[in-house]
C-alpha cells in the first residue's frame, strides 16, 4: 500500500485550508450584484408632484391638520398658509417649510406630511409606449423593476416584439438605450431578464414585423 502522507507534516490540514479558500472564492462570486442594483443601495427619495394627495398633521393643532391635494401648479393651500410650493420637495422638506410659515402664528409648530395618494412629478413618472396592453405613464415606486412596470400596464399586447423592447434613460444629460427581453421575462419566466427602472425612464415596446 502506498503512503499518501509524506514524512513529517500531515497533508490533510493543508488540503482542508485549500478547500476553504476555494469555497470562499465561490461565495464571493455569488455575491456579485446583478442588474437589479447593489445591496444596500439607497432608493431615490420620493418627490411630491402635482396630483398627489397629502395629509398634513400639526401637533396639538387639530384645526390646522388637513388633507389637501397638490394643485396642477404644484402648490398647496392649508389653514394659515394660503399658497406654498409642494412639487419637487420631499415630505420632510415640505413639513419644515410649513413649520417656518406657521411659526408666525403658533409657538414651536411641529408638522408631519404624509403622501396618501401618489402620482409624482411628471418628469419622474415611468412612461410606457408602444405595444403594451395599456400604454400609460405610471408613478415611480422605490426599487421598481421592469416586471413591476409590465404588470401595471397589463403586459404585452398580441403584436408586441418584446425582445426588441428598450429602456430610454437620461444619464448626465445624455440619452442611454438599454435593451430588454420582455418576451423572455414575461412568457418564458426568465427572471434574469428583469431590470431595475429609475425615475423618468421611458419603456418603448415595438410591434413585431410580419
Amino acid at each position: 500500500m502506498m503512503d499518501w502522507e509524506p514524512k513529517g507534516r500531515p497533508v490533510w490540514p493543508v488540503l482542508l485550508v485549500l478547500l476553504m479558500l476555494a469555497l470562499a472564492g465561490c461565495a464571493s462570486q455569488g455575491n456579485v450584484p446583478d442588474n437589479l442594483g447593489k445591496k444596500g443601495e439607497k432608493a431615490p427619495l420620493y418627490l411630491i408632484g402635482p396630483g398627489d394627495s397629502l395629509q398634513i398633521f400639526v401637533w396639538q393643532n387639530p384645526d390646522l391638520s388637513v388633507g389637501v391635494p397638490v394643485r396642477p401648479d404644484g402648490r398647496i393651500t392649508t389653514p394659515l398658509v394660503s399658497d406654498m410650493k409642494a412639487s419637487g420637495k420631499t415630505p420632510s422638506q415640505l413639513a419644515r417649510d410649513l413649520e417656518t410659515e406657521l411659526a408666525a402664528y403658533i409657538k414651536n409648530p411641529v408638522v408631519t406630511v404624509m403622501v396618501t395618494s401618489f402620482v409624482g412629478r411628471y418628469t419622474e413618472q415611468i412612461r410606457v409606449v408602444g405595444a403594451a396592453a395599456q400604454p400609460q405613464s405610471i408613478p415611480y415606486r422605490a426599487r421598481m423593476t421592469v416586471l413591476d412596470v409590465m404588470i401595471a400596464v397589463g403586459g404585452l399586447n398580441q403584436f408586441a416584439a418584446g425582445n426588441r423592447a428598450r429602456l430610454i434613460r437620461t444619464v448626465d444629460g445624455e440619452k442611454k438605450k438599454i435593451s430588454l427581453r420582455l418576451h423572455d421575462l414575461l412568457k418564458e419566466g426568465e427572471i434574469e431578464a428583469n431590470r431595475r427602472v429609475l425615475p423618468g425612464d421611458i419603456l418603448i415596446i415595438p410591434e413585431a414585423w410580419f
